[in-house]
């Protein structure tokens, strides 16, 4: 949905390929052409650059935009979409190879004299080496996979006795997401901050960094809550990362939208982390920062344009904050939540963003990632950015299936939230705090449903019953007395209280 808005106001037609699962999806209803490609695993359909490509053949379609997932980051379909005459709206599958594997791209940015986290460039050929890195570089150690995302294939090892049976685990893991069981091992950073960059190049040389994100709320590696700027990055910092991340981009001759990911410590120092070869989910809060529309530069770039604008021009203005709205249970271990949306208001107002992909009526499939929207709050400062996404929250509301909309509600509220004392384990402890700290059975996100409906319930119960007393007048005469409408009475009556 993203795409075909930014297509539609630049004139383009936009085509999408569906799955059986997904034929009444949004994004299907609103383009100007869908193709069916297969059923709903996404190892027949989705994944399948053979029907993909024979869609954009038959449908005369010009150029890809590969979205957030599946084969956003896969270089063999970008290779197959230029093979076939195709543009990849992205970067080469040259500069896809570079950064796709962790490991490459830790050896490019060690000779580009990029600061990374200590550790191996390489996968681990053994367990003896793993244990020998361990004690070089100091426990605890990271584990991760070289072609990982998404907290696939990651271990922390605090002790050498863990380490043999978590690199295992996680070799299992990365072959079973990625077909690659390489796995390398670096320097775990205690409480660090996950703060990346946003990049911007074209094909004849100009690179830009627009502002950094911070991505520290994270649940099992996943990305929660995003928010830009960062509450702990000043002016001269911000200078520094978007050196390092150009530096990154330019290494790697990367061309159109990509993200340097950092860690940082609790010293701010920073750490080259990976490169996202592709148009992130959390974009729209640099979207909002900037004023620029990364999709409509992703597609001008990939037409040959060059950027319109240089990095003296971008100017950081404002804070925004994103919920990833989720069809999962937050009071059942946040298990998948699939099924009809039979009722749904969404929020708007001042300062609110939605980005969606749902409507009333449609049927959340259990195939996919549970992603249902992004709600994004703007303002000119951070307190009234949480303000405003805190008064937008309790305006959503979704019938048929559970969501994660009440989690963010308890973030937006907690203390180290708005203080901005934020690291990777910061939603564990808070999530670990609400539990200890509920004192009662019922989950904490039913207990916050039912206090809000019980409240809507006695508001409406004061205004409309009948047997409410009326303001008197002084009305003597024999015209019969005006009566003010029940929200007026009760308008009154709680004025003089």
């Amino acid at each position: 949905m993203r795409v075909l808005r930014a297509c539609r106001e630049m004139g383009i037609a936009a085509v999408v390929v569906y799955s059986d699962v997904d034929r009444a999806a949004l994004h299907v209803r609103k383009s100007d052409e869908a193709y069916p490609i297969g059923p709903a695993p996404a190892a027949e359909s989705y994944l399948r650059i053979d029907k993909i490509l024979d869609v954009a053949k038959r449908s005369g379609a010009e150029a890809i935009h590969p979205g957030y997932g599946f084969l956003s980051e896969n270089a063999k379909f970008a290779q197959a979409c230029a093979d076939a005459g195709v543009k990849f709206i992205g970067p080469t599958p040259h500069s896809m190879n570079l950064m796709g594997s962790k490991t490459s791209a830790r050896q490019q940015m060690e000779k580009a004299g990029v600061p990374f986290v200590p550790g191996t460039s390489r996968g681990l050929a053994s367990p003896e080496e793993g244990e020998e890195v361990a004690e070089r570089i100091g426990y605890p150690v990271m584990l991760k996979a070289a072609a990982g995302g998404g907290g696939k294939g990651m271990r922390l090892v605090h002790t050498r006795r863990e380490l043999r049976s978590a690199l295992e685990s996680a070799q299992s893991e990365a072959q079973r997401s990625f077909g690659d069981s390489e796995v390398y091992i670096e320097k775990a950073i205690v409480n660090p901050r996950h703060i990346e960059m946003q990049v911007l190049a074209d094909e004849h040389g100009n690179t830009v960094w627009l502002g950094e994100r911070e991505c520290s709320i994270q649940r099992r590696h996943q990305k929660v809550l995003e928010e830009a700027p960062s509450p702990i990055v000043d002016p001269d910092m911000r200078r520094r990362m978007g050196e390092v991340a150009v530096k990154v981009a330019q290494a790697a001759n990367y061309t159109n939208a990509g993200t340097v990911e950092f860690l940082v410590d609790q010293q701010k120092n920073f750490y080259f982390l990976e490169m996202n070869t592709r148009l992130q989910v959390e974009h729209p809060v640099t979207e909002l920062t900037t004023g620029l529309d990364l999709v409509h530069l992703q597609i001008r770039i990939a037409a040959g344009e060059k950027l319109p604008f240089a990095q003296s021009d971008i100017a950081i203005r404002g804070h925004a904050i994103e919920c990833r709205i989720y069809a999962e249970d937050p009071d059942n271990n946040y298990f998948p939540s699939p099924g009809k949306i039979t009722v749904l208001l969404q929020p708007s107002g001042p300062g609110i963003r939605r980005d969606s992909g749902m409507y009333e009526g449609w049927n959340v499939p259990m195939d996919y990632d549970p992603l249902l929207a992004k709600l994004i709050g703007y303002a000119t400062d951070r307190e009234q950015a949480i303000l405003r996404l805190d008064r937008a929250l309790y305006e959503y509301f979704v019938a048929g299936i559970k969501t994660n909309i009440s989690l963010f509600r308890r973030i937006l509220r907690d203390g180290d939230f708005r203080a901005g004392r934020l690291d990777t384990g910061y939603l564990d402890r808070l999530l670990a705090k609400s539990k200890a700290g509920s004192g009662s059975d019922m989950p904490s996100g039913e207990k916050e449903e039912l206090e809000a409906i019980a409240a809507i319930a006695a508001g409406m119960f004061a205004v409309l019953d009948p047997a409410s007393p009326g303001p008197k007048n002084g009305n003597s005469g024999g015209e019969p007395a005006i009566v003010p409408s029940r929200w007026k009475q009760n308008g009154r009556s709680e004025g003089l209280r």
